[in-house]
């Protein structure tokens, strides 16, 4: 694997802007609601929203998480499935993807 180095810094810096994103949506989850029971609701709807991202951003965390433990146990790059090498234009688009393109399939 040439470029482990460049996927670790990849996957740090989404762990980063994750991170910064759910510090952000979790303020806003925090904030007080409108007293006016229209923009309540409307607000509400928001927050449905944003636990919704927030979930989402926390299953990436995790799928990058475990991807930097791969990367630490020197198993990244190789499909969790088969034990294939997975490829370099895969990674680029999903550098924490724990599956080949066949097995993910």
């Amino acid at each position: 694997m040439k470029d482990l180095a460049h996927y670790k810094a990849t996957l740090l810096k989404r762990l980063s802007e994750l991170d910064s994103r759910l510090h952000a949506i979790e303020a806003e989850l925090d904030a007080p609601h409108s007293k006016d029971w229209e923009e309540s609701a409307v607000e509400r709807e928001g927050d449905e929203v944003l636990e919704s991202l927030g979930q989402a951003g926390q299953a990436e965390i995790r799928g990058i998480q475990a991807a930097l433990q791969r990367i630490r146990d020197g198993e990244y790059g190789f499909c969790a499935k088969c034990g294939e090498e997975i490829s370099s234009e895969r990674l680029s688009v999903l550098p924490a993807t724990p599956l080949c393109r066949k097995c993910a399939a």
